[in-house]
């Protein structure tokens, strides 16, 4: 079967071949040297499984296209997870096909009979293929696009389908192709084992649109190159969106943009309205899930100049076809502006989607304006008093030495369980834990002060830029300065 997604692909690549595709690390590949290699991986991945090593490289987004020209199925494996996990976790897919960096292969890779193992280095190079001896059975997951990684924000990351028809809906606007390459340049700074890389590489190869990629967000590489391409929008995770606004970045440096899309990670509204007050850039909040293909909610810029001093804090509106609604425990539906479990019908899903529960707590006003009030499976009761990690995040956040924070429970044997927290501070800035909880005091009430405030060097974050709980509950008590 040819999914017009793959259609797609296979159009733009041949739209405008000596035309500048993708930058990355100072350098322009055409759309030709896109395709090509895209091809050439094309020929290897037929319609099955194949794993990707995917890292922010243009051979690698060459490497997905090429899957998906296939009509084959991306398995999103994460090279950076640590090598005994990712080895256990290639051992346990049993691949047909295995695509990767030279370095990655020889590293995680342990050769077999029937795995075809592909060395990918850079788009002027050829894939280096060597065919497996006893090829087994080409298992495939018939219409999956990607199975992609969650994040594992809260749990061990567990595989979603991503299908060409979701995909196809989320970045194909006109159905018929465009005829000439897009003039913009996008900035892709999210990573391809995330659904918010994938999506932008999509979307940009969709609209025939050059992009910059970067290896990950480190904000000077991320300005020079907002300055040398002039996008009018760009988009940032929350902790990537902080580190911009407290950098010494000025308007100028950011004088092409016209609005910043955050999505991935809760953003509190102080936030962007500090952003918006520094640069003069609206930020335009979204929620979307790996599950949902996409986005389900968000702002547009008509909305954030007609609603968002009232409706400050929302993530906006339905969007893409999405329908939401709020329900009780028991999954009755609940009136404009109560709080309860946010269900889904993403547009991506079709006619005939089902409705989805979230573990999110959520309102909707009459509006139709949704509000994330935080996780119903994080929080933490403390002798009968409910304490939502995000509202304690984010009075931490607020505080001007911290860069970053995260709340997680521990049990306690009188109460139940208590907050504690894991602080990450800004560059040269200097402040403890008894100083940051006499600055909660006139913010949060008593019961959702954390007990322990690990000052840490960094906070550990999965690929999506959300704080790694996992890895927050491993440091706490273990490093840092504490104060109860």
């Amino acid at each position: 079967m040819v999914y017009p997604l793959s259609e797609r692909i296979a159009a733009v690549l041949d739209l405008a071949p000596e035309e500048p595709a993708v930058e990355y690390d100072g350098r322009w590949y055409s759309w030709a040297q896109l395709g090509d290699m895209a091809r050439q991986i094309a020929a290897v991945a037929e319609p099955g499984l194949v794993g990707i090593l995917l890292r922010n490289r243009p051979a690698h987004a060459a490497a997905l296209l090429g899957v998906l020209l296939a009509g084959g199925c991306v398995v999103v494996i994460n090279p950076s997870r640590g090598d005994e996990r990712t080895r256990a976790d290639i051992a346990a897919l049993d691949l047909p096909v295995i695509i990767g960096e030279p370095e990655d292969l020889a590293a995680l890779i342990t050769s077999t009979s029937s795995t075809t193992v592909v060395a990918i280095s850079d788009l002027t190079g050829q894939p280096q293929i060597s065919q497996a001896a006893r090829p087994g059975p080409a298992a495939g997951r018939p219409g999956v696009a990607v199975w992609m990684l969650t994040s594992g924000t809260t749990g061990p990351p567990k595989r979603v389908d991503l299908r060409y028809d979701m995909l196809a809906h989320s970045v194909i606007g006109s159905p018929q192709p465009p005829t000439q390459p897009r003039r913009g340049v996008a900035i892709v700074n999210s990573p391809l084992v995330h659904i918010g890389g994938v999506y932008r590489i999509l979307q940009c190869v969709a609209e025939a649109r050059p992009f910059a990629l970067l290896d990950r967000f480190e904000l000077e590489r991320w300005a020079q190159a907002v300055r040398a391409h002039q996008p009018r929008a760009v988009s940032l995770v929350p902790a990537a969106l902080r580190m911009v606004l407290h950098s010494a970045l000025t308007r100028e440096d950011l004088s092409s943009i016209r609005a910043v899309t955050s999505g991935t990670a809760p953003l509190s509204a102080d936030d962007a309205d500090a952003f918006t007050a520094k640069f003069g850039i609206p930020v335009l909040t979204s929620y979307a899930a790996t599950e949902f293909g996409g986005g389900v909610a968000g702002w547009t810029l008509s909305d954030y100049q007609r609603f968002w001093k009232d409706k400050r804090g929302s993530v906006g509106r339905a969007s893409l076809g999405a329908q939401l609604r709020v329900v009780s425990d028991d999954g009755a539906p609940l009136g404009a502006d109560q709080p309860g479990l946010l269900e889904v019908k993403p547009g991506q899903l079709g006619p005939n989607a089902h409705w989805m529960r979230t573990t999110d707590l959520a309102r909707i006003d009459t509006d139709g304006f949704l509000w994330i009030l935080g996780r119903a499976d994080q929080a933490i009761i403390r002798g009968g008093f409910k304490v939502m990690p995000d509202d304690v995040r984010v009075a931490l956040e607020a505080h001007p030495s911290v860069r970053g924070a995260a709340v997680v429970g521990r049990a306690d044997d009188r109460l139940g369980q208590i907050p504690v927290a894991a602080v990450e501070l800004r560059s040269g800035a200097h402040t403890d834990a008894e100083t940051l909880v006499e600055f909660l005091r006139t913010r949060l009430a008593r019961y959702e002060i954390p007990t322990d405030i690990a000052i840490v060097d960094t906070i550990p974050r999965t690929p999506s830029g959300k704080a790694d709980l996992n890895a927050v509950r491993e440091l706490i008590g273990v490093q840092g300065e504490h104060a109860r």
